[in-house]
């Protein structure tokens, strides 16, 4: 890996981090003061009571970003975790955090649509976030189903598509769609009852799948608040554009979330 990359890497970590806060996704908010930190932890507590996750499962974690949460994983519930991502950069920053924290977690380069490891070898499949940037949902969806032992669990949490944009549309908000992939990347977003029904025809049983919108709406005024608060910190690893694209992006989306365009789900399922 060449230096240019992973510095690229640090810099973007460090100011999503101080964006988004330690744990990098949305949060779950129990009211509109709930400080971001609490908040994000609880979305990762919803996960993990729908994972069952206990000592000595094998976990796969799809679209592992940082490992901060393979590593969290690993390290509060006793289990062997293998995070996958398609960012070289990625794999070495989580498996140098793995090995500070001295945990039973690993990174791999892995496409999680066609992720290359052996039929039946995990017991929960992890995918937190991950999915809206994969073209391809039905092949992580299956391969997700063919990796998971009898008896394995599966748990999604993402942004959802909530109601079908007529193309006119699309076309009079195109400015809005292209801030959100210069700031998010090239995301497709489905909804959450096709997760669901893929999923079913894939022979896996759907225990849950819930529509958690509102409780994530507080996300993109938390994000903006931290903007604000940091944002000498911010300009210096970022220019003031991607700053500026990062803010008008959460407007964007909470136009959407309030609109009801867009949106946030969880589920689970288990494979018989």
């Amino acid at each position: 890996m060449s230096t240019q990359p992973a510095a690229h890497y640090d810099r973007v970590h460090e100011a999503w981090r101080l964006i988004m806060g330690e744990e990098f996704h949305y949060g779950f908010f129990a009211s509109a003061d709930t400080p971001l930190e609490v908040a994000t932890a609880a979305l990762t507590a919803e996960m993990l009571t729908r994972a069952g996750i206990g000592p000595g499962d094998r976990v796969l974690d799809i679209g592992c970003g940082t490992g901060r949460q393979s590593c969290d994983l690993a390290a509060d519930s006793g289990a062997s975790v293998l995070g996958i991502t398609t960012s070289a950069s990625g794999v070495a920053a989580a498996s140098e955090l793995a090995r500070t924290r001295g945990v039973d977690a690993r990174f791999e380069q892995r496409d999680g649509t066609s992720n290359g490891l052996p039929d039946a070898s995990y017991d929960v499949v992890w995918a937190l976030e991950s999915s809206h940037l994969m073209r391809d949902r039905g092949g992580l969806l299956s391969e997700s189903v063919r990796v998971l032992a009898p008896g394995g669990r599966f748990v999604l949490c993402d942004i959802v598509r909530k109601r079908e944009i007529p193309f006119l549309e699309v076309r009079s908000r195109r400015h809005d769609f292209a801030v959100l992939r210069s700031a998010f990347g090239d995301a497709h977003m489905e909804p959450l009852a096709s997760y669901a029904s893929t999923l079913e025809e894939l022979g896996m049983t759907v225990l849950d799948a819930t529509d958690i919108s509102e409780e994530t709406l507080g996300t993109f005024a938390a994000w903006r608040a931290n903007v604000a608060r940091h944002e000498t910190t911010l300009l210096e690893l970022l220019d003031a554009e991607s700053v500026a694209d990062f803010v008008r992006a959460t407007e964007v989306l909470e136009a959407f979330w309030n609109d009801g365009t867009l949106g946030y789900g969880i589920l689970a399922a288990v494979k018989p």
